[in-house]
């Protein structure tokens, strides 16, 4: 897209984003390649706020969907959004999927829900986890905290090599924030 277009789309969702209330605090990391976990995920909103952060900074943050979404005029624009597409019915699982993509990659940063849903789980999914761990890439926690319209980034995880103690760490680091419905 030519730049003139994309001054324009950022300032619009700097609009959007500042009439709405939201604000986004902390500093992105310079890494190369990461995997940025969002959490709480609570409500679709989070989807609409975290896209506009993104066109709203230039941030070139990727995110996992379903192949067959991939599909006509929808394709395009989740591609150009930052989309990566995942053949569930592939040999490979996406965890490998995603592995190959940060091999590939010169620079990437995978966007990821770690309760893999919107509602209310006790446990987080370890996909991202195992990318991070298998890929050698840090995690770098962002999240939603309703209240006070604050998108919060975090400081960089090593994925380390014992999962519990470092899902551990990452949901301490979310205790004090509230999705739109519920806490992490």
């Amino acid at each position: 897209m030519p730049k003139l277009r994309d001054g324009w789309r950022r300032r619009i969702c700097r609009g959007v984003l500042r009439l709405c209330g939201w604000t986004l605090t902390g500093e992105f990391p310079d890494a190369s390649k990461l995997v940025l976990i969002a959490a709480p995920h609570s409500s679709w909103w989070d989807g609409v706020w975290g896209l506009l952060i993104k066109v709203a900074i230039g941030a070139d943050v990727h995110f996992m969907g379903k192949q067959e979404l991939f599909r006509g005029p929808l394709g395009g624009l989740l591609r150009r959004l930052g989309g990566v597409p995942i053949d569930r019915g592939a040999a490979k699982g996406v965890v490998e999927q995603m592995i190959d993509q940060f091999r590939q990659r010169e620079k990437l940063w995978l966007g990821i829900a770690p309760e893999g849903t919107r509602k209310p789980v006790t446990r987080w999914k370890s996909g991202f986890w195992h990318i991070a761990h298998d890929a050698g890439v840090p995690i770098f926690p962002v999240a939603f905290h309703y209240p006070d319209k604050t998108i919060q980034l975090g400081p960089l995880f090593d994925a380390g090599t014992d999962m519990d103690a470092t899902m551990q760490r990452l949901r301490e680091w979310y205790a004090p924030f509230q999705g739109k419905h519920r806490d992490v």
